[in-house]
């Protein structure tokens, strides 16, 4: 992704920046959850509004799973240039994801699954799943980008870019596979209960 060899703290210091940039990440979405962060930033929406949200969410996790699945097959093939476009795709798409994400939690709430007990306990394994992985790879996908822009091609390859890279495509495809499978389950096969958000307004 980089094109230019120079030093500086973030090309030194991987590690910390991915650490400063997981923490930054976890505490909007923790703080959204528990209605730490002030219900102020958020527009009041509509339970419409949430289900047009979610849509577009479940449209863009699409396109970033496809996205991180073109890139893996690109640098599969040596292809750099196309790995490093879809992988930047990807991640730009998922920071799209988590605003869009945050203001229908923050802003509305959320739904919860209504339907045949059997398909309710896999709704959940799915779902449980699909939360780990995001969580997890947080620091391992912000670790592969980070060596990512800031290293030319040729430096990357004496760094765990490639190693790091295969878990965190890995577990992205498959959190955010499981992901748009939950979305369809609860959105368009069976049913739902709105919960609306629990926000502190300042």
């Amino acid at each position: 992704m980089a094109t230019a060899s120079a030093s500086g703290p973030v090309k030194d210091h991987p590690a910390a920046v991915t650490a400063v940039l997981s923490v930054v990440g976890y505490t909007l979405v923790v703080g959204t959850f528990l209605g730490v962060v002030p219900g102020s930033i958020f527009p009041d929406l509509s339970l419409e509004q949430v289900n047009r949200l979610s849509d577009a969410i479940a449209v863009v996790n699409t396109v970033a799973t496809l996205s991180l699945i073109a890139g893996w097959r690109w640098i599969r093939r040596d292809e750099v240039k196309k790995h490093a476009t879809a992988m930047a795709s990807a991640f730009g798409l998922i920071l799209v994801f988590l605003v869009l994400y945050l203001t229908k939690i923050g802003g509305g709430g959320t739904k919860e699954f209504v339907g045949p007990q059997l398909v309710y306990y896999a709704y959940l394994a799915m779902l449980a799943i699909h939360i780990i992985l995001s969580i997890v790879s947080v620091p391992v996908v912000l670790y592969a980008i980070v060596l990512g822009v800031t290293h030319t091609p040729a430096e990357l390859r004496d760094t765990a870019h490639a190693r790091v890279g295969r878990v965190a495509a890995g577990a992205w495809i498959l959190s955010l596979s499981l992901g748009v499978v939950t979305y369809l389950l609860l959105n368009h096969v069976y049913s739902w209960e709105f919960v609306e958000a629990a926000i502190v307004f300042v």
